[in-house]
């Protein structure tokens, strides 16, 4: 077998056309948590390594949605970086959950701290990889004429980046201005005594009309669907609770490797049935003053038994109920057309006391929907014209593959990685497919993917991926794909799981429905972050079973 293409020459990245034509071990798609971690790791391997980014900074989905409201739903002590401990140390959050300024100043920092930036080809948009089965590496290209070839191709462009472009009738029409939160620019926004409109109530929107509120002249919330959110109870970060964590780090990730969710929760109390409607009644009280995320990890079975469920779910409603102070309003916001914990929890910073305000509207599209926009604002179905002077899209992503088909892998036949999954995505690990040689998709379909902390996530895969790179190097391989076998085991172990799950049956974007029988794939692993990480594990101690080696 023919030796690694490597010299020293080609670690250096040089600017402009001098790229083109070189040969990297690595090529990193993205520049956000996983790509920066991606080009450091390679690179303290003594690969040569070239990021590709779209955006002409660092940041990934952190530099992109600046919208205004926009931070974190994981405590900031949490999602960050643990692999070097005086990292962790050296930054301090100056809030319980981070806004997305001081996310991406911390990211940039990381970026030059380890010198990640100078190995990042910046504002290039790859839209073609195609994999050379005589030279084992992949061309690939940019929209801005970079042509390079890689051994490896690591897809750290993450799976809710891809934004769901807004398609209305009439949007060439508007004589206003419209933004997307996916792609907010890096310029002030004037939106203070405007008329503004918000189309959309998922995570971002929440977050969004949280912000605008307190600036517009008045603010129309356009929602189709009544989501749930849950507070944060944001505030100043805890500097004793900082110290404490800091002075063990790594004893730190090490629990955080093992959690259902790759971050640091109140403990669950087990199955509900062990308690008395009181005693569950006072549980929910303590998440909910808690705030975040807690809320959905209380008991073992909210998430399979939809009695359970409901008695979560209606104690969110009675919050809403009790919070927002016109009755009609109010019965509008209450999420009741699925279970919770089914879709994303917002996690608010005084959602629903928004509606509280006198320059706030609520603008139900199940009873109106849109019909199209017109030039002075929006006009629905009703006949009724609402005059906007600025539209907000927070429509969310398409999800898993919007960001992977967008940068057009082919395999030697031609064809990309979902062409191969029409029926639901499938994966080993999901890290890697059947098909595709050296292709690595960071947190993809059938890993704990949204359901984990990303941050960490991506960390432990990329760590995950180097090994397996290394072992490779040291016995003189130069291509790996998962067995068709190990493939099916995986995929039918993540389906055998998520059978149970309320999730699986409701329709949200981690569920493929194929429509011709209505079977329902679940597309992140639902294992546990932890359990993920142990069966990882133990495929590394077996030799990297279920990877096919040439």
């Amino acid at each position: 077998m023919s030796t690694p293409h490597t010299t020293v020459e080609e670690d250096t990245v040089s600017t402009g056309d001098e790229r083109n034509g070189r040969h990297y071990d690595v090529v990193v798609v993205g520049a956000g948590m996983g790509g920066i971690y991606a080009i450091h790791r390679f690179r303290s391997q003594g690969l040569s390594v070239l990021g590709i980014e779209g955006a002409p900074d660092v940041g990934g989905v952190w530099y992109h949605n600046a919208y205004p409201g926009a931070r974190v739903d994981i405590e900031s002590a949490n999602y960050c970086y643990f692999f070097d401990p005086e990292l962790y140390r050296e930054w301090s959050w100056t809030e319980r959950y981070a806004a997305q300024p001081e996310i991406l100043a911390y990211l940039r920092h990381v970026a030059d701290r380890y010198e990640v930036r100078p190995h990042i080809a910046f504002e290039q948009w790859v839209n073609g990889a195609q994999w050379d089965p005589e030279s084992n590496r992949y061309h690939v290209t940019t929209d801005a004429g970079l042509a390079v070839t890689a051994q490896f191709l690591v897809m750290t462009s993450g799976q809710l980046s891809k934004a769901r472009d807004p398609d209305f009738p009439g949007l060439a029409d508007f004589r206003g201005e419209w933004f997307q939160t996916s792609h907010w620019p890096h310029e002030p926004v004037q939106l203070a005594g405007r008329r503004v409109g918000v189309i959309g109530t998922g995570s971002s929107g929440v977050q969004t009309i949280t912000a605008v509120a307190k600036e517009a002249a008045h603010l129309h919330v356009f929602q189709r669907t009544p989501n749930y959110s849950v507070p944060a109870y944001n505030r100043p970060a805890d500097q004793r609770k900082y110290a404490r964590l800091a002075s063990k780090v790594e004893e730190v990730y090490r629990e955080i490797m093992q959690t259902p969710g790759g971050l640091i929760l109140p403990p669950g109390r087990g199955s509900s049935k062990d308690y008395t409607a009181e005693q569950i009644q006072q549980m929910l009280e303590e998440r909910w003053a808690f705030g975040g995320q807690s809320l959905l990890s209380l008991f073992t079975d909210q998430g399979i038994d939809p009695e359970v469920n409901e008695v979560v779910a209606e104690f969110v409603r009675t919050k809403v109920r009790d919070t927002v102070r016109d009755p009609e309003t109010a019965e509008r916001l209450v999420p009741d057309a699925y279970p919770i914990g089914v879709r994303r929890l917002c996690i608010d910073t005084g959602y629903y006391e928004t509606f509280n305000r006198d320059n706030v509207t609520l603008v139900d599209l199940r009873e109106e929907p849109i019909e199209r926009l017109v030039p002075q604002g929006i006009r629905l179905a009703s006949g009724r014209e609402i005059e906007l002077d600025v539209v907000i899209f927070a429509l969310g992503f398409e999800a898993f593959t919007g960001a992977l088909d967008g940068a057009d892998i082919r395999n030697e036949e031609g064809r990309r990685p979902s062409d191969n999954w029409t029926r639901g995505p499938r994966t080993f690990l999901g890290l890697t497919t059947t098909g595709f040689p050296n292709l690595f998709l960071v947190t993809g379909p059938a890993s704990p993917s949204v359901l984990a902390n990303m941050n960490v996530a991506n960390v432990q895969h990329l760590d995950f991926v180097a090994d397996l790179v290394a072992h490779m190097r040291e016995r003189g391989y130069e291509r790996v794909e998962p067995t068709v076998e190990a493939q099916d085991e995986w995929t039918e172990h993540v389906a055998s799981i998520a059978e149970p799950m309320l999730r699986r049956k409701v329709d949200n974007y981690m569920v493929h429905v194929n429509r011709d029988d209505d079977s329902r794939v679940f597309i992140p692993y639902p294992g546990g972050f932890g359990d993920y990480v142990t069966r990882c594990q133990a495929v590394v101690d077996d030799g990297y079973a279920g990877f096919d080696f040439k």
